[in-house]
């Protein structure tokens, strides 16, 4: 592949890290009109609904040609337990924004770069030096980024902590489904699980009027059909032609985009101790992103 190949490619997952940083702004703004599960589920639906054509088009005109696999996962099954991880990682992250800043919650959800080959020893997958290089950093980075005085967490930060796991576990099961289905098709059906599921929470837990879906009407369509649908989009297309290393780093910039967000969007602040936080937790997902990506190229 050529270098302006690689440079295109590259420069699309940059526009996907600033789409998805962002993205935190408006999640944390709708909360003041709408609820997180009504929020979640519109976001989650608004994004099937764009992706849904594409992979009709793909799937008609450009059949994906799936290597056959001993054990191939029924689609339906596999998108449903992707949707439901998808759905914990989402609404833990969209009610820890109402008690969290976007850009400690951009840094604190990056985190699921480095708990995914964690997790990975329980399959006896080992980290290697840049995976547990990448842990310390993060570790040592979350505690100054969160900790406050008393050695108390705020509960926004713990929930999207939870969250970071949680879309840990989601990375885990697409790692394994991906190479067996379909993708797109697996990613519409998630997509459309994770909304079902988050709409009859909030139809049980919330009182939502149309009033206040039209007031955070800017936020559900930046969430949903920038991030949640075009975000995608941009990151399939341009993993054709970025290396594997070049997505994970760039596509980590997701956090530096949620702060910056935040602080021109919002007005939200960082002590120094926070940046030195959030520098280190940066640190250490690139530590453990170089280490999982370049062993393969």
């Amino acid at each position: 592949m050529t270098p302006r190949a690689h440079l295109k490619g590259d420069l699309l997952l940059l526009l996907t890290a600033m789409i998805w940083g962002s993205a935190f702004v408006a999640q944390k703004v709708g909360m003041d009109h709408i609820g997180p599960f009504m929020y979640t589920g519109i976001r989650f639906a608004l994004g099937a609904l764009f992706l849904t054509p594409i992979m009709l088009f793909f799937s008609r005109y450009r059949p994906f040609i799936i290597k056959k696999q001993e054990k191939t996962p029924p689609l339906i099954l596999a998108g449903l337990l992707a949707g439901a991880l998808l759905f914990g990682g989402s609404i833990l992250q969209q009610i820890g924004l109402v008690y969290t800043t976007a850009g400690k919650a951009g840094f604190i959800t990056g985190l699921y770069v480095v708990i995914v080959p964690l997790l990975g020893l329980i399959w006896a997958m080992r980290p290697g030096v840049g995976g547990w290089a990448g842990a310390v950093l993060s570790v040592t980075g979350l505690y100054l980024l969160t900790v406050q005085k008393g050695l108390s967490f705020c509960i926004g930060d713990i929930l999207v902590i939870l969250c970071a796991f949680m879309y840990a576990l989601h990375v885990l099961a697409i790692g394994w489904f991906a190479p067996r289905l379909d993708v797109l098709k697996l990613s519409v059906i998630q997509f459309w699980a994770c909304s079902v599921i988050s709409l009859a929470a909030g139809f049980f837990l919330e009182t939502t009027s149309w009033s206040d879906v039209y007031n955070a009407a800017i936020p559900i369509i930046y969430g949903g059909l920038l991030s949640v649908g075009i975000g995608f989009t941009l990151q399939v297309v341009a993993q054709q032609k970025a290396p594997p290393t070049h997505a994970a780093i760039i596509l980590s910039l997701e956090t530096v985009f949620a702060v910056m967000s935040g602080m021109l969007v919002l007005g939200e602040t960082l002590p120094a101790r926070g940046w030195t936080g959030a520098a280190l937790m940066l640190a250490g997902m690139l530590s453990s992103q170089f280490y999982a990506s370049g062993a393969k190229e």
